[in-house]
Formats: C-alpha cells, structure tokens, sequence
C-alpha cells in the first residue's frame, strides 16, 4: 500500500479507521501501518515530507520538524486555524517546522503517538484516557485544553418531538466508546433506559456512524437522529433535523472538555522547548479567535475547505461556530467526570488518572502572557 503520507488531502485519500470502544485494546501493526501511514498528511514538500514552510530564525532545541495530528473537525479550531500557513503556531516556532497530520478518529491518532509517527496532536478525552489507562500512564500527557462544547442531539421532528420520545428510536454517535458516545450512553442512563453499551441495543439504538455517513443516514430514514459534534449537528439541522438537546446544558457552567492537546511523554522529556513553543502558538491562536470571532471562522473554513475539498455552507457554519468555545483551560475535572461516565457505561474500567496532566509549560506559558494558571484538578504530577 502507498502511504498516504505522501499524498495531499482529498476526501478520497482520507483514511477510514476502525472503530475501537474505549476500553479495547487495538495491537499496534507498526509494521503494516508504517506502509499506509497513520493520517494524511496536510502538504508535501520537495523532499516528500510534509511540513509546513518554517517563520524563519533559530530552530527550537534544534529540531528539525514536530509531528503534530488533529481532526478536520470545528472542535479542532485551534488547531484548523493556528496551523494554516503563516499561523501562530508555527510563527512560535521560528525555524522548527510543523508537520500536520489530519485523522478522522481518536484511536488511529494514539496509534500513531504511540508509534512515534507523531510527536503532539490534538484530540478528545475518551480517546486521551484510553491511551493513558492502556499504557499505565507511560505514553502521554496532556498539556492543554482546547475547545468545549459544540455537542448536540438533533433529532427528526416528526419522529421524536420529547426527549422521552428518544426511547425506542435509533439514534447514531460517531463512533464505539468515542467521546460523544459515551456521553450519550451515560445520558440515556440517567434516563432510567438500558442499552448494551457493545451491541447499542437495548430501550434506544444506538446506530454507531461515522460523521462523514451520518447525514446520508439521516436523510435516507435510517437513524432517528444523532449526538454529534460540530459541524455534523449543524449539517443535520440543514437537514431538516431540530436541537433536542445542547449537551453543555448538562455541565456545570456549560462547560466540559471537547478537545485537549497531548504530547508523547518522551517528546516531552527530550523537547520541553519545542513543546512550550506550541503551546505559546496555541495560547495566541485561542486569544486571537475570541477576539476576531468572524475572521477566526473564515480561517477555519479556508482550512477546511483546504483539507476536505469543499468549505462548510453559511447555514452550517454559523450556528455551529456559535456553540464552540476555544479554552486553553484543560477543563480537568470534566475529564474526570468522562472517565466516571465511562466506566458507569461498562467501556472502561476504573481508571487511575494522577498524572495524566502535566500543566507546568502551559502554565508558563500562561504567566508569561499575564495570565492565571490553570488547574490539574488533582490529576497532575504534583
């Protein structure tokens, strides 16, 4: 297999990956995978690597390049936006240059930081725990918060007019023991309902469909509706769907962790510098993105447009940039909340998380920036 490593972006160059629960074990096939390459990578470069052009000055610890992953989703605008050519992130690391990877689900993600393949990368909790539990704590930390919100149940109208109405209906998520999967599991438990959580079957279906799918799904009649992130809730409701329900409604002050930022320990260790670097970036992106809310979305679009092939419509957009909150607060105590919900679901078993945050650069970073710092909740180092 060609790797798709050597390969720009299209939406048919975009690798699938398996689905895998939270608490699955997934071998890691570094041979096999070191063929076909983990993600895509965002641009290729005359020497076929990938990397996006350098600000110029002094590489930072001497390194050449960091291997970065996110998501082609608006819950990774920090990364969408502080990542694209001339970006902050890059700027902040003057001479080191940024090798983007997209990926479409957090599990290929740790396969590749476990593999070395990347070095950073951004991603949601449930995937985060996972590697850490699997890995006795020796393969990540996490560094940073990124974004909250931006989850939505949207429902067929004609078919589900109450939340009590979900009860009998089939109702997608992205993905087995994905983030939004578990949330909706630990929902449908609070409702008094039971589901298999392997299976999905039970009081409600639980349809698992990738986002790309879910939509066509939608529109053909064979799901009822779907907890989705942005911009998959917004695509629906242009569907003709309708927001049954805004899942920060169900946080404390609205707010719970969508997206973090993680980094290979090791990489931690040998390049504390280049890690702050990114950090700094990242700090300046979220700042940056909250007080230019209207050109923030452009660039995200311009970056979507860049790696999907096609922009998000103004009716999709719009209401999904909305519901999205950039935070460089890892929002730590909601993740605990995650893991809780996990475990309840029968995905996870119960985890010890002290140390999956090492808070100390973002929090110098912060300082530098005459910024408070932000806090662990008890699962840092200290």
């Amino acid at each position: 297999m060609s790797s798709a490593a050597r390969r720009p972006i299209t939406p048919s160059h975009r690798r699938t990956p398996r689905l895998l629960a939270a608490a699955a074990v997934l071998p890691l096939l570094i041979g096999a995978l070191g063929g076909c390459g983990y993600g895509s990578q965002k641009k290729t470069d005359d020497t076929g690597s990938s990397a996006l052009p350098a600000a110029g000055g002094k590489k930072v610890d001497g390194l050449d390049k960091v291997k970065v992953g996110y998501f082609a989703n608006l819950t990774h605008a920090t990364a969408l936006v502080g990542l694209r050519k001339g970006g902050r992130i890059q700027q902040a690391l003057h001479g080191t240059k940024v090798s983007p990877y997209v990926f479409n689900a957090g599990p290929s993600e740790i396969e590749a930081l476990n593999a070395g393949s990347i070095d950073m990368g951004w991603i949601g909790p449930s995937p985060s725990i996972n590697g850490y539990v699997k890995s006795h704590g020796s393969n990540l930390k996490i560094i940073s918060g990124s974004a909250s919100g931006g989850v939505k149940l949207v429902v067929n109208p004609k078919k589900i007019k109450t939340l009590d109405d979900v009860k009998g209906k089939k109702i997608a998520t992205p993905q087995l023991g994905n983030t939004q999967d578990v949330a909706f599991l630990n929902w449908i438990a609070s409702k008094g309902w039971k589901v298999d959580a392997q299976s999905g079957k039970g009081d409600v279906s639980v349809v698992r469909s990738d986002n790309k799918v879910t939509p066509d799904a939608y529109k053909s009649g064979s799901i009822d509706g779907a907890w989705v992130p942005e911009p998959t809730a917004s695509k629906l409701v242009a569907e003709g769907g309708r927001t049954l329900l805004d899942e920060s409604s169900l946080w404390p002050d609205k707010k719970f962790v969508i997206t973090n930022l993680i980094v290979k320990q090791s990489f931690l260790k040998e390049h504390p510098k280049v890690v702050e670097a990114v950090l700094r970036g990242s700090v300046k992106t979220n700042a940056w993105i909250k007080a230019n809310p209207d050109k923030a979305k452009a660039a995200a679009n311009a970056a979507l447009k860049e790696e999907t092939g096609k922009p998000l419509p103004a009716h999709v957009i719009d209401p999904a940039w909305k519901s999205i909150q950039v935070t460089d607060d890892p929002l730590a105590s909601t993740l605990n909340t995650e893991a809780e919900h996990a475990v309840k679901a029968g995905l996870l078993e119960k985890p010890d998380l002290k140390g999956i945050y090492d808070l100390t650069p973002l929090n110098k970073v912060l300082k530098s920036e005459g910024r408070p710092a932000v806090s662990a909740a008890g699962l840092g180092d200290q």
